[in-house]
């Protein structure tokens, strides 16, 4: 069972992708559209770990856990990329897409990722 530590403190949210989205921290689910254009919020910076990352909103001062190095990638690539769901098939099998594009709503639900 995945357990995440925004449980234990309202400042961390982990961008974990096993279950469905229905809340986040207590919110309703943000509306997330994999057709569409997303970037990496400029107020986060990604720190590279062995894990994955962590991602740090300096205006929110909330710190996340991306615990999947393609999860990284992708977050990396949305820029380059037309919408969020080519650059998740850039990086992982068509199989896997759901399930980042779940972590990427999560992303967009504490303010990691925004619309472009």
């Amino acid at each position: 069972m995945q357990t995440c530590s925004s449980r234990k403190s309202r400042s961390t949210v982990c961008a974990g992708f096993t279950r469905p989205l229905t809340t986040l921290g207590g919110a309703s689910a943000p509306q997330f559209n994999a057709a569409a254009s997303w970037r990496l919020d400029p107020n986060v910076a990604l720190r590279d770990e062995e894990f994955g990352a962590l991602a740090y909103h300096y205006g929110t001062r909330r710190l996340v856990f991306l615990k999947s190095r393609d999860l990284v990638e992708i977050v990396r690539g949305l820029d380059a990329a037309p919408d969020a769901r080519t650059a998740i098939a850039a990086v992982v099998d068509e199989a896997s897409v759901p399930a980042y594009e779940i972590a990427l709503a999560r992303l967009a639900g504490s303010e990691i990722i925004r619309a472009a």
